[in-house]
Parts: C-alpha cells; sequence; structure tokens
C-alpha cells in the first residue's frame, strides 16, 4: 500500500505509472538490483535487510537480516549467490535461500561499491577516503588506493579500460587504472553522488544538485547538464548503448526520469514516489526499471510496455 502522506516538495504530478510496488517496509533509502536475466529483483535496506522478488510478477521470494546497518552495495550473481557490502564495515556472500557463506570485515564503513562479475570483482568505496579492491570468490582484499580527504561517496569501474572512478566528500572526483596513480579531475560546482561511465569508457558521469556532469577523460573536460530535477540527483545508471541515463532526485523532488546523455533533457517521466527518492537501476536488457524512496517501496516499471 502507497503511504497516504506526502511531504511537502518532495512529490510531483504522475506521469508514466509502475507496474509493480514493492513494500519494504523501511522507511528509508534503498537500493536494488537484478540478477543477469531480470527474473529476480532483490533490495536492501537501511537496517541490513535483503528481501527478493520474483519478475515480473513481484511474488516475495525470501528475505532476511544480512547486515547490521545500511547496505550499500548489492548483487545477485549468477551462480545464485547474493552479494552485499554494508556501512556495518562488512562484505558478504550469501546462498539464494539467505544463508551466510562467507563474511570478511573491511577496515572502515563501506559507503559504495561496484562490481564486475565477468572479472570477479568488488570495488569498495569506504568512510576513511579509501578506494579497496577484493575478490568475489572468497572475499579475499587485493588492494587498495587513497584518493579522498574524507569519505568517498561513490566508486565506479569500467572493466573493458581497467578504469576506476571515485567521488568525496572533499568535493573532488578521481579516475585511475590499475597500477597508476589516481588522477583528479575538474571539481564538479556540487558533490558528485553517484558515479557511471559510458559503456566505451571515454566519458563519465556524475549526479548532483539539480544537475548533471559529465568528463569527458581524454582531457578531463567537464560539462555541466541542466535537468528538470529539482533536487539532489541521488543515484543515476547508464544505457548500454550509452545514449540515456536514469536518474532519480531527493529533497526538493522525487522525479524518476531517463534523460539523454547529450542534452540532459528528460526522454520519460515517470510517476514520482510518495516521498523523497533514493536509488535508480535498468534491468540487463532494459526491460525494466526499478527505483526506491523514503517511501517503504521499490517501484518497477516495464519499459516494453
Amino acid at each position: 500500500m502507497l503511504l497516504a502522506a506526502t511531504i511537502a516538495g518532495c512529490a510531483g504530478a504522475p506521469t508514466v505509472a509502475p507496474r509493480l510496488i514493492l513494500e519494504t517496509g523501511t522507511l528509508k533509502r534503498s537500493i536494488v538490483a537484478f540478477n543477469a536475466n531480470a527474473s529476480a529483483l532483490a533490495s536492501a535496506e537501511a537496517n541490513g535487510d535483503i528481501t527478493v522478488w520474483s519478475l515480473p510478477d513481484g511474488q516475495l521470494q525470501r528475505h532476511w537480516r544480512a547486515h547490521t546497518s545500511s547496505v550499500h552495495g548489492l548483487t545477485l550473481l549468477p551462480d545464485d549467490r547474493v552479494l552485499s557490502a554494508s556501512y556495518d564495515g562488512s562484505l558478504a556472500l550469501w546462498t539464494g535461500a539467505g544463508e551466510l557463506l562467507r563474511r570478511e570485515h573491511t577496515p572502515a564503513p563501506i559507503t559504495d561499491a561496484a562490481v564486475d562479475v565477468t572479472e570477479g570483482i568488488i570495488v569498495t568505496g569506504h568512510t576513511d577516503g579509501r578506494v579497496r579492491r577484493w575478490r568475489i570468490s572468497d572475499l579475499q582484499f587485493i588492494e587498495s588506493v587513497q584518493p579522498h580527504r574524507g569519505g568517498v561517496r561513490a566508486v565506479a569501474y569500467h572493466a573493458p579500460t581497467q578504469r576506476y572512478a571515485s567521488s568525496g566528500h572533499d568535493g573532488a572526483v578521481y579516475v585511475w587504472r590499475q597500477g597508476e596513480s589516481a588522477r583528479a579531475l575538474m571539481a564538479p560546482p556540487t558533490d558528485a553522488r553517484d558515479l557511471a561511465f559510458t559503456p566505451d569508457g571515454a566519458r563519465l558521469y556524475g549526479a548532483g544538485w539539480f544537475k548533471v556532469f559529465r568528463w569527458d577523460l581524454a582531457d578531463g573536460a567537464l560539462t555541466v547538464q541542466d535537468t528538470e530535477h529539482r533536487g539532489i540527483i541521488t543515484s543515476i545508471d547508464m544505457s548500454a548503448d550509452g545514449r540515456r541515463l536514469a536518474t532519480i532526485s531527493r529533497e526538493t523532488d522525487s522525479a524518476v526520469q531517463i534523460l539523454d546523455t547529450v542534452t540532459g533533457a528528460p526522454l520519460v517521466r515517470f510517476q514520482p514516489h510518495e516521498l523523497c527518492g533514493g536509488y535508480v537501476q535498468l534491468s540487463p536488457g532494459e526491460r525494466f526499471l526499478a527505483t526506491t524512496s523514503d517511501d517503504a517501496t521499490v517501484r518497477v516499471w516495464d519499459l516494453d510496455q
């Protein structure tokens, strides 16, 4: 059931309605992850719970307490295992039934994570300003770098070019390749709350107040794109062709949109959440779009309809 009340300034006029509205029961932002064939969707909550639903029917499959704090990284692996990364400072591997296989404690709380299943690595950002790399199979630590003064906000990884990116509470954004020193990009006007590479790895996108940032990685040039968002764009996800960017915002609106990556103009406007938005993800194959918010729901749109 949708919450009847709304917070003034955090909701907008409905447009495209979702196919599913799934209740999480936690009035805080959560994150979501699809499995490889988009037949399942998982959410991880601010209280450490993980829930898995089947798609496209939205039937609840399993639910368990995974962590003692908010989850900032979540992946449904091809072998039905679940990988999670939490602010409680731990990485965990689970069976598809939610049974713990392995937990690895990290030196500092995890604030964001990026996973590459093909390479078998997870990249984590931490409150100590470090970006760490781990092996998925056994959660063994590989290496770390410290690009930031203060906590890391977001991390991204582009496997074909082995390029990493991070943004921090210090306002800085860095890119680097394995074995190289981190290179500072031109600082955006506000902190980059999320990061995403284009499929060719030539550009990096960031999310900020009202705007989207785009860096050309050949020369580091920064372009600041205006959008229709009227709050912090908290989460972005790049389409496979690099032409569209899924976005969600909070604080003064809860807009959910797909933007043109060249102009920043909305290509699709979706029905906003009842409360401020949190996270957005496109499914593999891009049939579905899933979002989360403070209204304790996960919303799923069928983009094929």
